[in-house]
């Protein structure tokens, strides 16, 4: 790779293998597509999908440079031959053109070739001069997605149409270029599934030694309220008073925070005003913080104190219960159908903590729950390096889409 420091003065972009010069053509989209265009969604709603037949994309099914296929769903060859027009073929470009998922983009892969889109999904079929993943990672770019969110002005994001996505300007080198930039965004691509797959792997046996430990029998039962000292749910300073929110400095947990067995980061903060005058309770170091409403089940420890809006719980362990344990045991299936059980339906769906604490807990002494936890943390720490490398791909592979194209 080698820096162009020139890149105001040329069309070419900050970095590029130093084995290729020249600028770069500037076009659009609309030049270099054969076609654009997206298909139907079939009437019938869910019945009309199959278990197999033709591969039916959604908006869903479309990842930021990759096609997520788990709930991938099918059409029956009439349903199909509506569609003719829209069928995929190898390397077509795929584009959310509508909802909030607007601006990914992926390659039809072979497991959907012969499949059709709703018209939720753009189809881009390229001429010879343009790569379709040269392309596909140009949308992914930021000059790409600065240019679809042009057309959602003032953050009204209800959907491109063909034309703006013909305007699309991008600038593009010679196809042995493409072709080159594309094979090395497609390897950390690969990585980063690879990496993926490793943290599935390590939950699933994470999540089957939690069950295989912690059953009826693991210990005496006893009541959930029984394993506290204190607990509660938070609340939300009135975010329309700015002195609750300006300059805070007490970290305040939503449930997007509850990602990681630790919580070591936060995003939002309050003030001391805003704690005094709302229900947040300051939570100290070394608490569960549980998700009870909206995202039941989400959990994290605490490294430092918090509080937290309503729908997530603060609970402090007693003397007699190692947090690390508690962790593990609130995740464990057993306590979470016990949970399902104590769900309130409603606007929301949410486990109280007044049915929770009747809860019948298996819990074993101190120096047993230190051991079970000792060896699932073992795994959980190979999880958390595990994942710090998987964002290290993908920030290096947001790097490479910054400064690859223009």
């Amino acid at each position: 790779m080698a820096n162009n420091n020139n890149k105001d003065k040329c069309n070419v972009p900050h970095l590029r293998f130093p084995e290729f010069s020249g600028e770069w053509k500037k076009c659009t989209i609309g030049e270099l597509a054969i076609k654009v265009g997206s298909g139907v969604t079939p009437r019938g709603g869910e019945s009309v999908y199959k278990t197999d037949g033709h591969p039916f994309v959604r908006s869903q099914n479309v990842g930021l440079g990759h096609l997520i296929l788990d709930d991938i769903a099918f059409i029956d060859e009439e349903t199909h031959l509506h569609q003719k027009s829209t069928e995929l073929k190898l390397e077509d470009v795929l584009l959310n053109i509508t909802g909030a998922s607007i601006g990914r983009s992926a390659l039809v892969n072979e497991q959907v070739v012969g499949g059709n889109v709703n018209q939720h999904v753009c189809i881009i079929r390229t001429k010879e001069n343009l790569i379709s993943s040269f392309l596909c990672n140009f949308l992914l770019s930021n000059y790409g997605q600065r240019q679809i969110d042009s057309f959602q002005a003032g953050g009204n994001r209800q959907g491109l149409n063909f034309e703006q996505i013909k305007s699309i300007k991008i600038a593009i080198p010679s196809t042995k270029e493409q072709t080159k930039v594309s094979k090395l965004l497609q390897l950390i691509e690969e990585r980063i599934a690879t990496q993926n797959k490793i943290i599935e792997k390590l939950e699933t046996l994470i999540k089957g030694l939690i069950d295989d430990i912690i059953t009826l029998e693991c210990g005496q039962l006893v009541a959930f309220e029984t394993l506290y000292s204190k607990a509660g749910e938070g609340g939300t300073p009135t975010t329309s008073n700015t002195e609750f929110y300006d300059n805070g400095n007490i970290p305040f947990i939503k449930i997007d925070d509850l990602s990681n067995k630790y919580l070591s980061t936060n995003k939002d903060y309050i003030t001391e005003l805003g704690l005094k005058k709302s229900s947040a309770w300051l939570i100290p170091t070394h608490s569960i913080i549980y998700s009870n409403g909206a995202t039941i089940g989400a959990i994290s420890i605490n490294k430092y104190p918090v509080c937290t809006k309503q729908g997530i719980l603060g609970i402090v362990p007693n003397t007699n219960i190692d947090v690390e344990f508690l962790y593990y045991f609130m995740q464990s299936s057993y306590f979470q159908k016990e949970v399902e059980r104590v769900v309130t339906e409603g606007t929301m769906k949410t486990a109280y903590l007044k049915d929770i604490n009747h809860i019948k807990c298996p819990i074993p002494d101190l120096d047993r729950q230190k051991e079970i936890s000792h060896l699932l943390s073992v795994l959980s720490l190979k999880e958390d390096v595990e994942r710090q490398l998987l964002q290290k791909y993908q920030i290096q592979k947001q790097y490479l889409l910054s400064q690859m194209f223009i």
